[in-house]
């Protein structure tokens, strides 16, 4: 019998595990490999959410519908705010929808560690693939509202609302990214955190609300005060929002500067949380 001696070093592997240099090796190409369980994960949380729900999907419109007719009638009717001209329902829907895929991505993300906590520790998989799987479920659940808003739109169009679509309408698809960006950031670093300071867990819950009124989401920007205007617009969530606005409805305050500012504060919060997230998954285990 004839053996024949092969090194270690001439073997090749479909799949190598081995330790990270650096918080930078971040493995992108692993997350490219394991694409369709992205895409299993994606259908999970879609489905396990409403699985036993009576509504099912039908929440997708309910809630932001019931949200709309309670902000029209306290913000709009008892404490009539401004709405830059704009019919009360459409201007509150305009910024729910964008202002609920933000808050979901982010709240669902901050608890990805101690929410799968039991996978992590059992099998191997890119753990950056699980908050990806996050945004994208809940990209799903905002074409649904987004939709709704549409119909909306084109139920006020047709009966002669004052309103038009703008050309800032072709800035949609990058207004979503830099939300979807935003949110899988700031999550990625509150959930990083949640692994040592659980108290960060019990304020984000409340803590999201609280931001909502320091965003334009129930008042136009133009409507805010002098004194305060700068600490709004501080808020890169205002400018998306106004764009979004700016471009189906034609009102809100639109301007380039305003928009690069949010995007290079998108940047750096997605940097920062994928490199803290990265960081922190090799050891995560032992804390949570």
């Amino acid at each position: 019998m004839i053996t024949e001696n092969v090194s270690v070093k001439d073997q090749t592997w479909d799949l190598e595990i081995k330790p990270r240099s650096s918080a930078f090796d971040l493995h992108l190409n692993d997350v490219w490999k394991y694409r369709d369980l992205l895409g299993l994960l994606v259908r999970r949380d879609f489905v396990s959410f409403y699985k036993q729900t009576i509504l099912g999907p039908l929440w997708f419109f309910v809630q932001p519908l019931l949200t709309t007719i309670m902000f029209t009638f306290v913000f709009g009717r008892l404490a009539g705010i401004s709405t830059d001209g704009l019919p009360q329902p459409l201007f509150y829907m305009a910024g729910i929808t964008a202002w609920n895929y933000f808050a979901d991505c982010l709240t669902k993300t901050s608890t990805v560690f101690k929410d799968n906590a039991d996978i992590f520790g059992k099998v191997y998989f890119p753990r950056l693939i699980m908050p990806l799987s996050i945004v994208l479920s809940n990209l799903v659940r905002f074409g649904v509202q987004f939709l709704l808003f549409l119909c909306v739109v084109a139920y006020y169009a047709f009966h002669g609302a004052a309103f038009h679509p703008t050309w800032a309408i072709v800035l949609f698809p990058v207004v979503v990214i830099l939300m979807a960006a935003m949110g899988l950031g700031a999550g990625m670093i509150i959930s990083a955190l949640t692994t040592k300071y659980r108290d960060l867990a019990f304020l984000i819950t409340f803590g999201i609300q609280l931001l909502m009124y320091a965003t334009t989401v129930i008042y136009p920007l133009s409507a805010a005060s002098t004194k305060y205007r700068w600490l709004i617009a501080a808020n890169p969530m205002t400018e998306l929002i106004e764009t979004f606005r700016y471009g189906f409805l034609g009102r809100g305050s639109f301007n380039w500067p305003a928009l690069g500012y949010s995007t290079i504060v998108t940047v750096i919060f997605l940097m920062l949380g994928t490199i803290i997230f990265n960081k922190v998954e090799k050891s995560f285990v032992d804390t949570v």
